[in-house]
């Protein structure tokens, strides 16, 4: 009995460490390769003067809606193209393209993210104008996305208030990755049980230099904070 149980003791651990070492080393492999390309694509942007936002959020945080009114009120005075992440469909996308902006949809199946090898790929088939603005739309993950840079100038969350209040609290590598929060549709806040003041708190626990921006993309409250934001940022890199 002791032998056999001995053998199991063994057996566990022969098998179980190297498959967890096994795992960091690829994860490791994984993030530097897509570092590498997230480099080229930020040196692309840099020569071609393209200003890029990585937005991230949980799935229905109002990141297309944003996105299609930040268009209908930027388009005149900026060329704009966008990259669509999503699991499945070309939703989004083709919302995007109703505004007649160029715009194309990755589809990443049973990944949770956009990476820079797909990015750099887009951006060719998007053909992106020179001094403009690309705004990348991450698939809906307050996760996986926060680990993969794309060669952004700025990873923008946004958080609607139809979620809970202590979600930076609950996934603080995101918050903790963003340059940006945007509190979206604040016009809700009478019909919900959301403590924006608190939710600030918490995203300034994670992350004391987050700027934060509280609107309403569908009301219009607020929504040049926004693209004040965006265009001050875009002449600081010009």
């Amino acid at each position: 009995m002791l032998s056999q149980g001995h053998h199991h003791h063994q057996h566990d651990h022969s098998h179980d460490e190297p498959d967890a070492g096994r795992l960091v080393r690829i994860e490791q492999e994984l993030l530097g390769k897509n570092n590498a390309y997230a480099m080229q694509n930020r040196a692309y942007f840099k020569e071609h003067n393209i200003f890029v936002l990585n937005l991230v959020s949980s799935p229905g945080a109002g990141k297309t809606t944003l996105l299609v009114e930040t268009i209908k009120t930027l388009k005149d005075r900026i060329p704009i193209a966008v990259i669509e992440g999503d699991q499945q469909t070309e939703h989004d996308a083709d919302r995007i393209r109703a505004t007649g902006t160029p715009a194309v949809q990755i589809n990443t199946g049973r990944a949770c993210h956009l990476d820079a090898h797909g990015i750099g790929h887009a951006v060719m088939d998007l053909g992106a104008q020179d001094n403009s603005l690309l705004a990348i739309e991450n698939v809906g993950n307050l996760v996986c996305p926060s680990s993969f840079d794309l060669g952004e100038a700025h990873k923008v969350v946004v958080l609607s208030v139809t979620e809970g209040d202590d979600k930076p609290l609950k996934y603080p590598d995101m918050f903790h990755a963003a340059d940006l929060m945007l509190i979206n549709k604040t016009d809700l806040l009478p019909y919900v049980d959301f403590d924006i003041e608190r939710c600030i708190d918490y995203a300034r626990r994670v992350n004391p230099d987050i700027q934060i921006i509280r609107l309403s993309s569908t009301q219009g409250e607020n929504f040049s904070a926004w693209t004040d934001w965006l265009l001050a940022q875009m002449q600081a890199l010009a």
